[in-house]
């Protein structure tokens, strides 16, 4: 039966159907209904453990941690949370452990605007912790395709074995939708990797061979576990190359725009293309290049000072014009107005 559900709802209702037993946090805005929904899921279901931890370092590590000891595992913070989570993160790769990190971005840098909603913690999405790394992250834009991916976010952390991330904002967590959950079919991934105790490897964040052998001065050694690591990666990515496309009237001028300002700027579809990323890493680079091919003008529109623009300046060797939506400023007749002016000043 379809009821009003919000997006942070549909999130952590994602995260159940996916097999989750495991969740740790600590509470921030606008995330924080999550943990409140373990809290309550630990009292009724014994089976589901939960841990309110004393700071985001201490949730990202029982995260990871729980991973490693067989649970499918996730936790939930926003921005400065996240910030405070990025060595974590490279452990939960260097060590190989299939968990989900959900972001709700808002406002920053620091505390920034709490409520306001943002897209501004992408390049955390790579550049956040230490060394090379290959980080599988998606983006819904609705309350049904939040659920959705939770499942396929968890079903890639295990296909990949590592920490996989899903972003929202302050606008998607805290929107309600009607919505019938139950009546959604998806695939679940099992659980593949034997906990930590069983099977013969060690598990550590310090150079290692393929049993965990610590090889701190073996640059051979590193180097075959970074490419398989990093092959499995990609591999499991291409598993997921996930983005929507709808062609406009206008042949010349192509927007892109992804999570809420993809749903703001939708009205704009009758004269303008519009190029939606789900999958918002690593880049739909073969993707982006086919779609941008014919467009003379390519605006890339998102709730940061022009993160994914470089994305995809990069990927495409183009310029593109740059909408940011700065300080919660998700209107759409503002938007409107910039798309003219950039066109114009072209």
């Amino acid at each position: 039966m379809k009821q009003l559900v919000s997006g942070n709802e549909a999130i952590f209702q994602g995260a159940i159907r996916a097999g989750a037993t495991y969740f740790a946090g600590y509470p921030i805005t606008p995330a924080s209904e999550i943990l409140q929904q373990a809290a309550a899921r630990a009292e009724e279901d014994p089976g589901f453990r939960f841990l309110q931890a004393e700071d985001e370092i201490a949730a990202a590590i029982a995260t990871i941690s729980a991973s490693l000891a067989g649970a499918k595992s996730f936790t939930a913070t926003s921005g400065p949370g996240f910030s405070l989570m990025q060595e974590a993160l490279g452990w939960g790769h260097a060590v190989e452990a299939p968990c989900i990190f959900f972001n709700s971005m808002r406002v920053g840098p620091s505390t920034g605007m709490p409520t306001q909603p943002a897209q501004s913690d992408l390049l955390q999405i790579k550049g956040g912790s230490a060394g090379d790394y290959y980080p599988i992250a998606f983006y819904p834009n609705s309350v049904e395709e939040s659920f959705r991916l939770m499942v396929t976010a968890f079903n890639a952390a295990e296909e990949s074995l590592s920490p996989v991330i899903v972003l929202a904002d302050a606008l998607l967590s805290h929107l309600y939708e009607m919505a019938d959950l139950d009546a959604i079919e998806v695939v679940v991934a099992p659980r593949t990797r034997e906990p930590l105790g069983r099977g013969k490897r060690l598990f550590t964040g310090t150079a290692h061979d393929r049993m965990g052998n610590v090889k701190t001065n073996d640059p051979e050694a590193y180097r075959d576990w970074l490419n398989d690591l990093k092959e499995r990666h990609l591999q499991v990515a291409d598993k997921y190359p996930l983005f929507e496309y709808f062609p406009g009237k206008d042949p010349d001028t192509l927007l892109i725009a992804f999570g809420i300002t993809s749903r703001i700027v939708a009205p704009l579809k009758e004269r303008f293309s519009i190029f939606r990323p789900i999958r918002i890493y690593p880049v739909l680079e073969k993707e982006l290049e086919k779609v941008t091919q014919p467009y003379r003008h390519i605006i890339v529109i998102e709730g940061n000072d022009g993160q994914y623009a470089s994305w995809a300046e990069c990927a495409i060797s183009r310029k593109v014009m740059k909408v940011p939506c700065l300080g919660g400023g998700f209107k759409l007749k503002w938007i409107q107005s910039q798309i003219e002016e950039r066109l114009k000043g072209r």
